[in-house]
């Protein structure tokens, strides 16, 4: 199987452009991980205490950081090995600490343990390959998963937010379907 071009700009990269270029220059991709990993704490804390009105903006902020800091590296040609391996580390820190705190006891805790599962074997496969030299980096499978978790996530806590039922209907949908994208960027990621 043919690995990606890690500098090949993905289809979302063209709308964080304006989000990349309000970045000073001193910020790098790497800054902007380890932020993402320093606050998924500061959001589990907000989060587990119910403070929907905190926790939910600086879930969205936090999760932004994702699409934030590839799309950086791509754009400024600052791809580093430390970010290709950490991004991903940092992406699964966050929406699977998440995904223990809220989803599991709201939603389903067999797909919440499901979606967990699959993001530590896609982890573990991703850390086999840099022990074997080969870093491999991000793909569309993938950036699809986590997009669909942080939807799915984000309807749920919009509805414990706001009371509203059929919000925790998409969010099953969504994680559904996250699962399911997991599967095949596992396949395709680690494997």
């Amino acid at each position: 199987m043919k690995e990606r071009n890690p500098a090949k700009l993905f289809p979302h990269d063209k709308l964080m452009e304006p989000f990349v270029a309000m970045l000073p220059h001193a910020v790098t991709p790497n800054h902007i991980t380890i932020f993402r990993m320093i606050a998924t704490p500061v959001v589990l804390l907000f989060l587990f205490f119910e403070q929907w009105e905190i926790g939910i903006p600086l879930f969205i902020l936090t999760a932004f950081t994702d699409a934030l800091d590839g799309s950086t590296a791509r754009i400024r040609n600052q791809i580093t090995e430390w970010g290709t391996f950490y991004d991903p580390v940092a992406d699964k820190m966050f929406i699977g600490s998440v995904v223990l705190l809220i989803v599991i006891q709201h939603v389903n805790p067999i797909l919440a343990i499901a979606l967990i599962t699959v993001e530590l074997m896609i982890i573990a496969g991703g850390w086999y390959k840099r022990q074997k030299g080969r870093v491999q980096t991000a793909n569309i499978w993938g950036k699809v998963k986590m997009f669909l978790e942080v939807s799915g996530v984000l309807w749920l806590l919009v509805a414990l937010w706001l009371g509203v039922d059929l919000f925790v209907d998409f969010s099953n949908g969504s994680l559904v379907l996250a699962l399911i994208f997991a599967i095949v960027s596992l396949l395709t990621y680690s494997l």
